[in-house]
């Protein structure tokens, strides 16, 4: 596929208006080829308009029409695997093995995604059957579906450039509820977003599709950003990326005349807890798992395991010494972008001055943009009296927590914001201290770990992905997994309606034979 830089907006390809930007290999410092344009706010309203434009027939598309539409998305992307994960890892510095892995799961996510919509559960059709012999007042019918919010906008994160980009997650489950979608591209792997947009493009056109279904939009500084969360047409936007970035699009769409709601993804630690029981049984093995999976994507992932907290005692040292070993082999590699690395660079030297002890370091780096592996071990005093040794450092680091007993960690635990995930290692003999554990973490995070790693996550029916601010802004949705579709959804009750001119699955006789629950009670009949 011909990069050509342009916005793809509707149908068609767009030059700039804006300006332009070269992707950057990080890896070498070259920038690479075409040019990549910029818009702004008229390219943003019209990619919007055209999205309500397309709002009333693409929401009342079939479940069968749009299923068939995800499926055909994650063939287009399956097809183009081998030149979508080379120019990925072009833009990032990291193997393009790893980003067929990525595209494998995200053409999996509009699969599983076009199950969904084909079974109609996500509608959770409900039937309250008239009464009108009911004493004393008679009883009108009430049928209830969930409908699609309207226009979606997504921005793309950096650190994961399918699967929480254009054709990730948020994408599909926003086109699953039958909302268009606008993705404001990250800059930071231009190629690989148009790429992926230009896949998404083909699939509404040979779909029969109005062209408004999808649009991809790219720009310079806040001011794209700004106008797309400003606009009146909008309904949603999805957020991947730091708490300030967050939270300014969060504050800006309270402020507008009819408030959005913004489904963001923040900021984890994931902790990890190893009780007394489990240290001593495989303390080794934990603090090896612990700090290989912290060193995925070069540390730049949400759900890296970040901080690792067990009791001073049988099978600490050994932990201890696993840890050590597995940093000290690591390699440094290159991280996303420039700016990700002086971050990192910054948020290391703030544990050092804080409190926390560099008692392992990898290969030191031989590349301008490398992230050296690091481990650094602090008390579960220092933590309790320093915050900042509790916040994020994205990159290829891990903080290891000495805590003089199970009070104290669970003190720890008690101070911890909202997480992502929290992992538990423990045995049998852990079972009161586990319990006692367990309500502190789910007061802290949607997803608990047991025995395992926060690192990888399944996308399945079961899997939630949030948990309480600062972790996302909305605890109560996920953004990963099959229930992520909810975000985009409200329900409408038809009261009263001749059969004729209620939405399908409402119908008598449930001619699609969804699942639907009448009368309080399941049935698909």
């Amino acid at each position: 596929m011909k990069l050509t830089g342009e916005l793809l907006i509707g149908a068609a390809s767009v030059p700039a208006t804006a300006g332009t930007m070269k992707a950057l290999d990080p890896a070498t410092g070259e920038h690479l080829e075409p040019d990549f344009a910029f818009g702004g706010a008229a390219e943003a309203d019209r990619a919007l308009r055209l999205a309500d434009e397309a709002f009333d027939s693409y929401s009342h598309t079939g479940l069968a029409e749009r299923a068939a539409f995800l499926d055909l998305v994650a063939d287009k992307l399956e097809a183009v695997k081998g030149e979508l994960a080379a120019r990925a890892s072009l833009e990032t510095g990291l193997p393009a093995a790893q980003f067929e892995g990525e595209i494998t799961r995200s053409a999996a996510t509009f699969r599983k995604f076009a199950v969904v919509v084909r079974q109609g559960r996500f509608l959770q059709a409900t039937v309250d059957p008239a009464q009108p012999d009911r004493q004393p007042t008679p009883r009108m019918d009430h049928r209830l579906q969930k409908v699609p919010l309207g226009p979606v906008v997504i921005f793309g994160a950096s650190n994961f450039p399918v699967s929480y980009s254009v054709a990730g997650g948020d994408t599909a489950s926003a086109l699953a509820s039958g909302s268009p979608v606008v993705v404001k591209a990250h800059n930071a792997h231009p190629g690989t977003s148009e790429i992926q947009g230009r896949v998404i493009q083909e699939a509404v056109a040979e779909s029969g599709l109005h062209e408004g279904v999808f649009s991809l939009i790219r720009g310079a500084g806040n001011e794209i950003g700004e106008a797309l969360v400003d606009h009146p047409l909008v309904r949603a936007v999805t957020f991947t990326g730091s708490e300030g970035g967050g939270m300014a699009l969060y504050r800006r769409a309270q402020q507008r005349p009819d408030p959005i709601p913004v489904f963001t993804e923040m900021t984890s630690v994931n902790p990890t807890f190893v009780l007394p029981g489990a240290l001593a049984a495989r303390g080794a093995e934990i603090g090896a798992g612990i700090a290989s999976r912290a060193q995925y994507n070069v540390g730049q992932a949400c759900l890296k395991p970040a901080i690792l907290l067990a009791v001073d005692g049988p099978g600490f040292e050994e932990l201890r010494a696993a840890a050590i070993a597995e940093v000290e082999k690591t390699a440094a590699r290159t991280m996303l972008t420039p700016a990700i690395h002086d971050t990192y660079v910054r948020n290391v030297q703030r544990l050092e001055e804080n409190g926390a002890t560099r008692i392992g370091a990898g290969p030191t780096p031989v590349r301008g943009w490398d992230g050296q592996s690091l481990l650094y071990e602090t008390t579960g005093e220092q933590v309790l009296a320093e915050p900042s040794l509790r916040e994020e450092v994205f990159g290829p680091s891990v903080l290891l927590v000495r805590v003089t007993d199970v009070e104290q960690l669970l003190a720890v635990a008690r101070a911890f914001r909202g997480q992502l995930s929290a992992t538990m290692h423990a045995e049998p003999s852990d079972r009161a201290a586990a319990l006692r554990l367990l309500p502190i973490l789910e007061r802290r995070t949607g997803r608990i770990v047991v025995n395992a790693f926060s690192m990888p996550q399944e996308v399945s029916y079961g899997t939630v992905h949030t948990g309480p601010f600062p972790a996302t802004s909305d605890s109560r949705f996920t953004s990963v997994g099959m229930n992520a579709i909810d975000r985009f959804l409200r329900p409408v009750t038809y009261q009263g309606f001749p059969d004729d001119l209620l939405p399908e699955p409402l119908r008598e006789g449930n001619p699609l034979h969804v699942w639907r629950l009448v009368d309080g009670e399941p049935t698909r009949d």
